[in-house]
């Protein structure tokens, strides 16, 4: 039971509110208390202001002090404390417990003396001396007060507790909508999503657990399709070598330089496709040996370009290469970047009709050589821009080796393109064709 955040964060919250009710009404009770004895110890100057006034005039009429004794024993009565009259010397005429008649008021009590004005002039003082204990009302006064400190802390206390239960009640469901979907994703169902109510953090949260439910969901889609297009790609050499050697075997074909011709071409595929398959597992897992000097951008295009004339000026293509001498040297591997020209080469011409154009690029921005191919092929439906790069992906869902290969180009361009620190990214238009831009870094001068 103690496991749940939410009990946890309860009794936290409640055992917070009580030590500061608890608190706000001590501290309360206390201050009201003091308060209070300080107001009747300074004697309450209105009430005791009209005494002073009925002592003036008695001793305007007896002409002094004879006979006040009386009197302050009546106040006395009257107000239920101690009364004390002293003249204008400081020297007690009166009191009414009959006890300090004829002595010094001077720094006996620490209530202020009341001056008592006859003529014009001074003729007295008055002392009102609160009892020690407190009276029966001024008791009833106090405890009438902390009550209502004590039910006033309890009712705040109580309305706290309320707003605790509901606000932890909103806090705590979306993370244990949250903990759910995680159970049920631990358990392989990567279709689970969550509700995002809010924008706060809570609210992130959940956004941030939808993308990785969405990544995860998206990754295991293309595990799944690996393994079923490697097991494809595969299928189909294998299929065509086993035909032949069996072929061969039972005596119905002849093994002659044709054949030998296929068998050769076949082997070479199954070839190719494993080292692609062998590289990039290299470069995704940065185990790349890249031999890596200050190169001319130029010079890399130039070999490439050599390599595929034959392609352009067979297909009846318009082959443009803009990249000037004087760029800056760059930092790569030039067989690796040479690689991923002739990758993206090898697209342009794949996906060019006769009669098109290709162009590469290359500009200096910065700390970087921008390198562009750009073609007017049938371009790429926006839809499948942004799987380009992936792992066997390809727009034709035919798997036909004249309209793609394998797949696995432009992942391997990728990989080889961010292993040097740069980016790669497409940019299309159907029936306008498409550009693939990389970047490369700037050797050190």
């Amino acid at each position: 039971m103690w496991n749940s955040l939410r009990l946890r964060l309860l009794m936290a919250v409640i055992l917070v509110v009580l030590v500061a009710v608890s608190v706000t009404a001590v501290v309360a009770g206390r201050r009201t208390t003091g308060e209070f004895q300080r107001y009747v110890e300074r004697g309450g100057p209105i009430p005791f202001a009209r005494y002073a006034v009925f002592l003036a005039r008695s001793y305007d009429m007896r002409q002094g002090w004879g006979a006040v004794q009386s009197e302050v024993e009546r106040i006395g009565q009257i107000s239920g404390m101690r009364v004390v009259v002293a003249d204008a010397e400081g020297r007690i005429v009166a009191d009414s417990e009959n006890a300090l008649i004829g002595k010094s008021a001077a720094g006996r009590w620490r209530v202020p003396a009341i001056e008592i004005t006859a003529g014009g002039r001074p003729v007295g003082f008055l002392y009102m001396i609160p009892p020690t204990e407190p009276r029966e009302a001024e008791r009833a006064f106090l405890r009438a007060v902390n009550r209502s400190i004590l039910f006033g802390a309890l009712f705040a206390g109580a309305v706290a507790v309320l707003v605790i239960l509901g606000m932890s009640d909103r806090i705590l469901r979306p993370i244990e909508r949250l903990t759910a979907a995680a159970q049920r994703m631990e358990k392989g169902d990567l279709s689970v999503r969550v509700p995002v109510d809010s924008q706060d953090e809570i609210g992130k949260l959940a956004h941030a657990f939808n993308a990785m439910a969405s990544s995860l969901a998206m990754q295991e889609q293309l595990r799944r399709n690996l393994v079923s297009d490697v097991a494809h790609e595969l299928r189909t050499p294998l299929t065509n070598l086993r035909g032949y050697l069996e072929a061969v075997r039972d005596g119905l074909i002849q093994p002659d330089a044709g054949l030998i011709d296929n068998l050769y071409e076949e082997t070479m595929l199954l070839n190719r496709l494993v080292s692609d398959l062998h590289e990039l597992a290299q470069a995704e897992a940065g185990q790349l040996n890249l031999v890596r000097r200050p190169v001319k951008v130029d010079e890399i295009v130039q070999r490439v370009v050599e390599a595929f004339g034959w392609q352009v000026e067979s297909k009846g293509l318009t082959l443009r290469v803009d990249v000037p001498a004087d760029l800056p040297l760059v930092d790569v591997d030039p067989e690796r970047i040479g690689q991923v020209l002739r990758n993206l080469l090898s697209n342009a011409i794949m996906h060019t009709p006769a009669g098109g154009e290709i162009d590469i690029a290359a500009r200096a921005e910065g700390k970087w050589v921008t390198v562009a191919v750009k073609d007017t092929g049938e371009g790429i439906p926006p839809e499948h821009l942004p799987f380009v790069f992936d792992r066997f992906y390809r727009v034709d869902k035919s798997r036909s080796r004249l309209t793609g290969g394998v797949g696995l180009g432009l992942a391997i361009a990728k990989q080889l393109v961010e292993a040097h620190g740069g980016e790669i990214w497409a940019q299309s238009t159907v029936g306008q064709g498409s550009i693939f831009r990389f970047t490369l870094p700037v050797a050190a001068s």
